[in-house]
């Protein structure tokens, strides 16, 4: 009798925390889904639900040049931004995992540093010091802030990776006569590559939403998407907003149901 009480506790709880569960996900996910239908509303006004359904806000966004340029600039930018932080953080996370050195926790600190520092302060000291180098409104300024910024998340991401790999395979191949950069090429980064593109995805996710930073070193040739969104709503806001969030929803749940794949493919890989 007491055991059957026990389980019908057990799947009351259950219930209970499935109910819970529920709630917070339909809390956190509502603001993203009440956009979708708010963008096929009408170019007019911003209503839930819409009066009547159109692709108007999407046919505004794509004809209009104040909204394609900022575009392709933010993706320019993460492109950039992706390829410069993968191509630095996958010998620096092989290096901060497999050896020991001087000043190695002051170096993980510096570069873990974006990642502590609020993102006003950090853009602050960014636009500040890009001033002197006269770096301000130019896309090699967002490109080095943008890598500097997303670097440590990067790096976190292929560093797990790298601790997964066995070491012992590098030391074979090293006995067999192979050189560390031949090794390198051979063994490790074969079994890194989902790992990298799990760190890429991701830099490129973050790079391309930044908004502080962008707002900081921004010039009238250098304006982002999110900068321009963030402008869009200063003194009135724009039905074409609502298109545009559901632009960057679809494209950061693409991302990140890609990099779930790659995380997956590397973890049975290990």
């Amino acid at each position: 009798m007491a055991g059957h009480i026990k389980d019908g506790r057990k799947v009351t709880y259950r219930w209970i925390g499935t109910a819970l569960a529920v709630c917070v996900y339909i809390f956190l996910l509502a603001p993203s889904i009440i956009v979708i239908p708010v963008s096929f509303g009408s170019q007019y006004e911003l209503n839930f639900p819409p009066r009547q359904y159109s692709l108007d806000l999407y046919r505004i966004f794509f004809s209009s040049a104040s909204w394609m340029q900022p575009l392709f600039l933010s993706l320019r930018v993460a492109f950039m931004t992706t390829i410069i932080s993968t191509i630095i953080a996958v010998p620096a996370a092989y290096a901060i995992v497999r050896f020991s050195f001087f000043g190695k926790k002051l170096l993980i600190g510096l570069i873990m540093s974006p990642l502590v520092i609020p993102s006003v302060v950090f853009a602050l000291g960014v636009y500040l010091y890009f001033s002197y180098l006269r770096l301000t409104g130019t896309t090699a300024g967002l490109v080095v802030a943008h890598t500097m910024f997303v670097l440590p998340y990067a790096l976190v991401i292929i560093s797990a990776g790298v601790q997964k790999l066995d070491s012992n395979l590098e030391f074979g191949a090293m006995l067999m006569g192979a050189g560390r950069f031949r090794m390198m090429m051979t063994v490790v980064l074969p079994q890194l590559y989902p790992s990298i593109g799990a760190g890429a995805l991701f830099a490129f996710l973050v790079s391309f939403d930044e908004v502080v930073i962008s707002w900081f070193l921004a010039g009238p040739s250098t304006t982002t998407l999110s900068v321009k969104m963030f402008s869009a709503i200063q003194w009135e806001i724009s039905p074409v907003i609502a298109a545009v969030s559901t632009i960057l929803t679809a494209i950061s749940l693409v991302v990140c149901l890609v990099n779930v794949m790659l995380q997956k493919k590397a973890d049975v890989a290990a």
